[in-house]
């Protein structure tokens, strides 16, 4: 199942979530590495960041997301949404 996810930062935990920066990043290379992210990215306005993931349902997203080294009070999950993709995604 592939889910789109979109992260709205909070604007008041900018440093904290920057600091944690390094550790989110190795967090989602080991995803890619092991093809549950697809792709991911923050957005030119560096507002929000849209991830792509290929899991098993929900439940398995949420548990993935729940890893993430993020402050969990400097973004929110803004969306998540089922997405049908037209091309292969590996």
């Amino acid at each position: 199942m592939i889910i789109a996810v979109e992260y709205a930062f909070v604007a008041e935990a900018t440093e904290r979530r920057l600091a944690a920066r390094p550790a989110h990043r190795e967090w989602l290379t080991a995803l890619k590495a092991d093809g549950r992210l697809v792709q991911g990215g923050p957005f030119a306005d560096g507002t929000s960041a849209l991830l792509v993931f290929d899991v098993d349902d929900m439940a398995a997203l949420d548990a993935l997301l729940a890893e993430d080294p993020y402050p969990k009070d400097a973004f929110v999950v803004a969306s998540k949404r089922p997405w049908t993709t037209l091309f292969a995604t590996h």
